[in-house]
């Protein structure tokens, strides 16, 4: 650049070069920019790399862990218990596998259950455990009366004992519950009154209520008598035809009858026992009336009457748990035999 106000020297046309075209100079400046532009960017690649910044200079932020690795309610979609942002260790992928795996198992619903199987799959039994070992205590409230459809009676009784003190309650229960085993290999329902879960009762309607709800195909009422010595043997009480008031046992007298037919032959083979010398005329079989455990019953239903716990060598077989087992397994037999099983 000049800084006086001289023209300046003429110059030879041989000397002077015209200027290249603007185009011309573009073009130089475009093929500049074009060589140096690969070499810029992989500079710039391998800037990221050794630096590890991602997009706008921030370094990578490791990635959220999938639901299953949540911890505390938020794994269950409480919502409130945020994803863990801790990356598991490279070192131990077997790990995080694993809590991944348990966590799925726990949250995946439970598999149904297999259906039952055996002669009676299906069926449902229900078993009455006489009388109830708080009963003794609570004889204010087993003292009320409830309706029976033909007159009104006690909600509940005692029961008895033997002369040493074994309460009628406690062998109905062990016997329902050995019962209860034998009916259930076998692919039945079985549904108990109580199972000593109670302080008392449940009263005479109440029982007869459960085996009416659970629809039942067969109820079985689990007894030992108290009469004098010398009285001994087993009995199955069925049902009269009764009608009357919530009463009406029309369509049960029938299959009761069958139902205890066969549970005392049954019992019978089973135990060795003999049907009861002192009422049903040996056949081991007596009908009744007065019992709303049967009166309002809407189900094939008898009461056993397994021996009696006053007589000393009933009393012998009754408190023996190889004999109890047996008198589970009669009842057991007379009921599939009933079922068709």
């Amino acid at each position: 650049m000049r800084y006086d106000d001289s023209p300046p020297p003429p110059e030879s046309a041989a000397s002077v070069s015209p200027d290249p075209p603007w185009y011309a100079r573009r073009s130089t400046l475009a093929v500049a920019v074009a060589a140096l532009a690969p070499t810029a960017l992989a500079g710039w690649v391998l800037t990221q790399v050794l630096t590890g910044s991602g997009p706008g200079g921030q370094p990578p932020q490791p990635k959220a862990l999938p639901a299953s690795h949540t911890t505390g309610a938020g794994a269950h979609g409480a919502g409130d218990a945020k994803a863990s942002t801790a990356t598991p260790s490279p070192a131990a992928p077997d790990s995080a596998s694993a809590s991944a795996s348990a966590s799925a198992s726990a949250s995946a619903p439970a598999a149904p259950a297999a259906p039952a199987k055996g002669p009676l799959a299906g069926r449902t039994v229900v078993i009455d455990p006489g009388h109830n070992t708080g009963n003794f205590k609570h004889t204010s409230e087993i003292d009320r009366q409830v309706d029976i459809g033909t007159n009104r009676k006690e909600c509940d009784t005692t029961g008895t004992t033997t002369n040493s003190g074994y309460m009628e309650a406690e062998f109905t229960l062990d016997v329902s519950r050995r019962t209860r085993a034998l009916l259930e290999s076998k692919g039945a329902k079985v549904v108990f009154t109580h199972d000593a879960d109670r302080p008392w009762g449940p009263c005479i309607d109440e029982r007869a209520r459960i085996g009416n709800e659970a629809k039942a195909d067969a109820v079985v009422s689990v007894h030992a008598d108290g009469v004098s010595a010398g009285n001994r043997g087993f009995h199955v009480i069925l049902p009269a035809t009764v009608k009357g008031g919530a009463a009406d046992t029309s369509k049960i007298v029938g299959p009761s009858r069958d139902l205890g037919e066969r549970i005392a032959g049954n019992f019978a083979r089973s135990t060795g026992s003999a049907p009861a010398n002192y009422l049903g005329s040996g056949t081991g079989l007596v009908v009744r009336d007065d019992l709303g455990g049967l009166n309002l019953s809407t189900r094939p239903k008898v009461f056993i009457e397994c021996g009696n716990m006053r007589d000393a060598k009933d009393a012998a077989q009754l408190t023996s748990p190889e004999w109890r087992q047996k008198a589970a397994e009669g009842i057991t037999n007379g009921i599939v035999g009933f079922l068709g099983g």
